[in-house]
């Protein structure tokens, strides 16, 4: 495995259902803009509320990824 240089950005992904979602939604929009994608890591869980109510999760995210040669 060759060694690689990373470079990282933070994310914040929201879902109205769960955490995993909220993630999953930073990765997909990420994915569009950036290669190389190799990891990432939660940074911090959050929620709005909204009515008194769960309104949304928000997930900051650290990405990490390759960069190009």
């Amino acid at each position: 495995m060759p060694d690689h240089v990373y470079k990282s950005v933070e994310l914040t992904g929201t879902s109205t259902t769960t955490v995993e979602d909220a993630v999953r939604n930073a990765l997909e929009r990420a994915s569009s803009t950036i290669r190389n994608m190799r990891w990432f890591e939660v940074i911090q869980v959050r929620g709005g509320i909204e009515d008194q109510k769960l309104g949304q999760w928000q997930v900051t995210l650290k990405l990490g990824f390759t960069l190009d040669e």
